[in-house]
């Protein structure tokens, strides 16, 4: 019975928690309105001109996805290293069919142009 008592306790606090939150946050953020500036986009304190909704191209969120990719590579790559010694020629194998791909895909990025800057 005992342990029932706990998982009650735990329900109250998480329900607790969150509803204080919920609160807390209501309370902070109703009674401030702020000027008419407070919802203006900031950048760095310069007032912004022209469209602040501007489209950014493509070729940024490509560079992003490149980055992200080779740099969980790097990730593996220094784990792979760490464990060397005990994974042996099949670890080796492995590791090596992994880099290749990844080369494959750097290859096929730098013929479409992907990594040249206009």
């Amino acid at each position: 019975m005992t342990g029932l008592w706990y998982v009650v306790g735990f329900i109250f606090a998480g329900v607790s928690f969150a509803l204080l939150t919920i609160g807390a946050s209501w309370l902070l953020t109703h009674h401030w309105r702020g000027d008419r500036h407070k919802g203006l986009p900031y950048e760095s304190g310069i007032d912004t001109y022209g469209d602040t909704w501007g489209r950014f191209g493509l070729r940024f969120y490509i560079y992003a996805l490149l980055f992200v990719a080779f740099d969980i590579e790097v990730v593996f790559i220094y784990l792979w290293a760490i464990v060397f010694r005990e994974v042996l020629l099949g670890g080796f194998v492995s590791m090596a069919i992994f880099v290749a791909v990844l080369l494959l895909g750097l290859l096929y990025a730098w013929r479409k142009g992907v990594l040249t800057w206009r």
